[in-house]
């Protein structure tokens, strides 16, 4: 097995062949994926009732102020967690944040965070000190090998970090390009006379189409309007849980609306002409940005094709003449 790990030619050859694996799986996924809206909105359904159940634990003890968390089984991860500590170390109300704003809400999502932040930098560093010392060290002198393996645990600790922001950033280009739609659809609803709540799940319903995480969230918005003691906490929440800042905005306007009573429609046709603005002048940008982005492309690819196609011809008369 070393022998063959140690073969440049052989490592060559795996990772041509995990390239051609992944360009036929990106190819293939949008036939073989499966209908991700009725899991997503299953999940949040079920998170629903867990807000239902809380608020009427509250109820029932208010001096408490107990909130309900679903059981966790005594596996490996949770074990390790309780016996170090962890929670207490390294979870932060930031790290819970981190984690909503990913679609990660559940106690054993907490859980395996933390886990992975303490295993994975001692298996990156022994992985990569043990590939230097038994597979081949690329000619570097061994007092480097345990700086590597030292820059590879520090990787590993942090690769829970860049996992939670890739699916923040996803999740966030996906409500973003969507987001507009839906609040079209919102301010249709309230004006044709929907109170905030039917507005948001029949928009909930409807845009999952375009965006299963947005449709998540307004779902969950949905139930906090109906189970919260204060909207603007819902809103509050749902602005934090998309961590977008045309959100926050429309959130900050329904708040206001709430408080101070304006008309919910107004302030709803507001933002959507302020957000169709961004978005308009966001376009713009990327338009102005693309002739320098279309230099470097254009010199290496598209002249050389046309001084073929131009002066070919006439390099082949003239060595036809020779």
């Amino acid at each position: 097995m070393i022998q063959y790990l140690s073969d440049s030619q052989f490592v060559l050859t795996c990772l041509v062949g995990i390239a051609v694996f992944a360009t036929l799986m990106t190819v293939a996924a949008p036939f073989l994926g499966s209908n991700k809206l009725d899991a997503r909105i299953k999940y949040v359904a079920t998170e629903r009732a867990a807000l239902r159940a809380q608020q009427r634990e509250r109820l029932v003890q208010e001096q408490k102020k107990a909130t309900l968390r679903q059981k966790q089984g005594g596996g490996v991860v949770t074990d390790v967690v309780k016996t170090l500590n962890l929670r207490k170390l390294l979870e932060t109300d930031h790290t819970r944040n981190q984690l909503k704003m990913a679609g990660l809400r559940r106690e054993s999502h907490v859980t395996t965070f933390l886990f992975m932040r303490v295993t994975l930098p001692f298996i990156m560093g022994f992985a990569t000190f043990g590939y230097l010392k038994l597979v081949n060290d690329f000619g570097i002198p061994p007092v480097m090998h345990l700086l590597i393996g030292m820059g590879g645990a520090y990787f590993g600790f942090y690769l829970p970090n860049i996992f939670v922001s890739n699916v923040i950033q996803k999740r966030q280009d996906s409500m973003k390009l969507a987001f507009s739609d839906a609040l079209d659809l919102l301010l249709i609803c309230v004006e044709s006379g929907m109170s905030i709540e039917a507005g948001f799940n029949k928009v909930s319903q409807e845009i999952g189409s375009q965006s299963i995480p947005l449709a998540e969230e307004m779902t969950l918005t949905t139930a906090e309007l109906s189970y919260l003691q204060e909207r603007r906490m819902a809103f509050e929440n749902f602005g934090k849980r998309t961590g977008l800042s045309i959100v926050k905005a429309v959130c900050t306007s329904l708040i206001q609306a709430e408080r101070y009573g304006t008309p919910l429609g107004r302030a709803l046709r507001v933002m959507a002409q302020e957000n169709r603005d961004m978005r308009m002048s966001e376009a713009e940008k990327k338009a102005a940005g693309l002739p320098p982005k279309l230099t470097v492309p254009m010199i290496m690819f598209f002249l050389p094709v046309l001084f073929v196609v131009i002066l070919g011809p006439a390099a082949i008369k003239l060595m036809a003449h020779s």
